[in-house]
C-alpha cells in the first residue's frame, strides 16, 4: 500500500481538522526553541523513512530561525526528497492550503506534482480578516490610506480586509452590522465564483459578521470555526480580528483541477511537476536563455587590453 507524501507545517495551530476519515494529518516540524538540531534531524529522517517525500509549507512570516532550521536540516540530510515551499498566504489561508495538500496526498499524484500543485491551489484561496484597526497593517500586504489609518482610532471602527487573491480594504459600519457596504459606497470584492467552504477564527474582536453576513454573501456551502493561529495577530497587525479563509473543499474538484494541468519532467531532478517550477529543487521548467552572441562578443572585446 502506497504511503502518502508527508505534508508538514511548523505549528500545530496550522493543522485544520480533516474533512473525512481518508485525509491524513499533517506532520509537525518543531521550531528551534522546541527541538534541538539532533532531534530535528531524527524527526525529519523518520518522516522520510516512512513517507518517502516531505512537502513543507514555509510562509514568509515564519521567524528567521525557523526557516534557517528547515534549510539546515535539509542540507545536513543531503536529500532531494524535501520540498520547502514558499507560500505567501495569511496564517489561516496557509492552514487551509495545507489541508488541501493533505487531501491530495492520498491520490495517485507523484510527490513532485503534489508539491508544485501548492502554487496552483493557492490562487483559489480567498483569505482575509475583519479587523478592529488597520493602524499597523503592513502596506505591502494591503494598501491602507491615511483616512483608514485615522478611522482606526475610532472605538467602533471595523474593517473588512482581503489579502488574497487581491488586496482590498473596506470600512464597515459600527459593529460591522452593515454587511459588505460601508460609507461612500465602499464594498467588498466579489467572492469566489466556485463552491467553497469558509473557515474562520476569532481573536479579540466580538463580531458575527463573517459567519452571519460574509458567508451568505459569498454563498459558501459550509462554515467552520477554528482556533486562531498564534501568528495571526502579528500578521494582521492587531489582536482585534476575526480571520477567515475560503477554499475548495471537495477532493474530486481539487483532483480534477490538478489533473487538468499538463505534467512535465524537471530538467534538474527528474521529478514530475505542473506549472513552471519544481517544488523540490526549485528549478524552472525551462532553462534561462543564453546571453546573445553579440553581447557576449562585445563583453569579450571590452575585457581585452
Amino acid at each position: 500500500m502506497r504511503v502518502p507524501t508527508a505534508i508538514a507545517v511548523t505549528s500545530a495551530d496550522l493543522v485544520l481538522p480533516a474533512p473525512d476519515r481518508h485525509t491524513p494529518g499533517a506532520a509537525l516540524l518543531h521550531p528551534p526553541e522546541q527541538l534541538d538540531l539532533d532531534s530535528a534531524l531524527a524527526e525529519t529522517g523518520a518522516l522520510l523513512e516512512r513517507h518517502g517525500h516531505l512537502v513543507a509549507l514555509v510562509p514568509p512570516w515564519l521567524p528567521r530561525t525557523t526557516v534557517q532550521r528547515l534549510h539546515t536540516v535539509r542540507a545536513i540530510l543531503e536529500t532531494d526528497r524535501i520540498a520547502l515551499l514558499g507560500i505567501d498566504l495569511p496564517p489561516l489561508g496557509t492552514a487551509l492550503l495545507a489541508r488541501q495538500l493533505r487531501q491530495l496526498s492520498v491520490c495517485d499524484f507523484s510527490p513532485g506534482v503534489i508539491a508544485s500543485a501548492a502554487r496552483l491551489l493557492s490562487h483559489y484561496i480567498y483569505a482575509g480578516a475583519l479587523l478592529g484597526s488597520v493602524a499597523k497593517l503592513d502596506r505591502v500586504r494591503v494598501p491602507v490610506g491615511l483616512g483608514a489609518h485615522a478611522r482606526s482610532w475610532s472605538p467602533s471602527a471595523q474593517f473588512a480586509v482581503m489579502a488574497h487573491p487581491k488586496p482590498h480594504l473596506a470600512k464597515l459600519g459600527g459593529g460591522g452590522s452593515q454587511g459588505a457596504h460601508g460609507p461612500r459606497g465602499a464594498v467588498l470584492p466579489a467572492g469566489p465564483e466556485f463552491a467553497t467552504h469558509l473557515t474562520f477564527a476569532r481573536g479579540q474582536l466580538t463580531s458575527d459578521w463573517v459567519a452571519a453576513e460574509l458567508a451568505p454573501a459569498w454563498q459558501v456551502q459550509g462554515v467552520l470555526e477554528n482556533p486562531l493561529p498564534a501568528s495571526s495577530p502579528g500578521w494582521w497587525g492587531t489582536p482585534k480580528l476575526v480571520e477567515f479563509a475560503a477554499g475548495i473543499p471537495d477532493l474530486s474538484v481539487l483532483y480534477q483541477l490538478v489533473a487538468s494541468v499538463r505534467r512535465e519532467e524537471c530538467r534538474w531532478c527528474g521529478l514530475e511537476l505542473i506549472g513552471d517550477r519544481c517544488g523540490f529543487c526549485a528549478a524552472p521548467l525551462t532553462a534561462p536563455p543564453p546571453p546573445a552572441s553579440g553581447s557576449a562578443s562585445a563583453s569579450t572585446a571590452r575585457s581585452r587590453p
